[in-house]
């Protein structure tokens, strides 16, 4: 072999370790929290903290599940009381478990605007904007590497699970999917028959997505209806508005999917954008979601990535 062949072919063999060395170092991007481990972290420089789950069985950037917590708790008591981290580890994504800011009883709730907190508070200009803090928690793990930005989801209990679906209305471009527990809403009550979707309070760019899990004896978020201010009308008619907005054309089917548990769906939909609604009978105002069927449901959708 000549010099300059040789001096080629070792040119070639450095130009590959060097792709392999940044292939590498794109792989293990992510440096925020430890795999197998949850952490605090910031939320995109905001100075709010959340709880952050990383998976242990990949340090590539992953599947995103943002749960939030219901009025008057915090990211930490959702976290233990969902049992996510060991559904996270069996499937590879991670879990976001962030805190309210507007104090309520012993912990917080979140901001959906001109709809009053469990304290009868109606948030103000001084309240955080929780729409943009979501936001910038996801931006951040976009920017470190840590998330697949078509791949973010939301999920949340009770008041956690209103946020959430208020997200579906008005932040539909960043997330892929949303899954209420004991808290569909489909835009706040109409004011002049709150026993309705007020259409002008929930618009969003897209379809969306939803699988939402309930009881039949919940009596703080009524299926049947009623309640508090912000409750109202009935989860089926969150349902079906959301099945409105996702141009869904095949009639509702209903089937038993486990003992005590049926569950309506709504297919037919814009960019396939199912509606499904999982009622436990019996059931009260707590976790009930099922929560493999639950990442199932969501991680089949992805959305453009920005």
């Amino acid at each position: 072999m000549t010099v300059g062949a040789l001096t080629r072919r070792v040119a070639a063999l450095m130009a590959s370790l060097a792709f392999l060395a940044t292939a590498a170092s794109a792989h293990a991007a992510c440096a925020v929290g430890a795999p197998g481990a949850t952490m605090s972290v910031d939320a995109g420089g905001t100075g709010r903290p959340f709880l952050l789950r990383r998976p242990a069985i990949t340090d590539a950037p992953a599947p995103l599940l943002i749960l939030l917590h219901g009025s008057g708790g915090d990211g930490g008591k959702m976290l233990a009381a969902s049992g996510l981290e060991a559904t996270a580890e069996r499937h590879g994504f991670l879990v976001a478990a962030p805190t309210a800011a507007i104090p309520a009883g012993k912990g917080f709730a979140w901001n959906i605007p001109g709809v009053p907190t469990v304290t009868g508070k109606i948030p103000d200009a001084s309240d955080a904007d929780d729409v943009a803090y979501l936001a910038a928690l996801v931006d951040g793990l976009v920017a470190q590497g840590c998330v697949e930005p078509a791949r973010v989801y939301v999920t949340g209990l009770s008041g956690g699970g209103r946020m959430a679906s208020w997200l579906g209305c008005v932040a539909a471009d960043r997330y892929g999917a949303i899954a209420p527990v004991v808290g569909l809403r489909a835009g706040n009550p109409r004011p002049d028959k709150p026993d309705e979707p007020d259409p002008a309070s929930c618009r969003p760019d897209r379809p969306m997505p939803v699988i939402a899990f309930a009881g039949d004896r919940d009596t703080t978020n009524p299926t049947q209806g009623g309640g508090a201010g912000y409750w109202q009308y009935t989860m089926h008619a969150a349902e079906q508005r959301w099945a409105a907005l996702n141009g869904c054309q095949d009639p509702p089917t209903t089937q038993w999917v486990a003992p005590s548990v049926y569950e309506e769906r709504y297919s037919g939909c814009r960019d396939n954008a199912d509606v499904v609604g999982r009622m436990t009978v019996g059931g009260g105002h707590t976790w009930l979601a099922d929560n493999d069927a639950l990442w199932a449901f969501v991680s089949r959708y992805r959305r453009d990535g920005r």
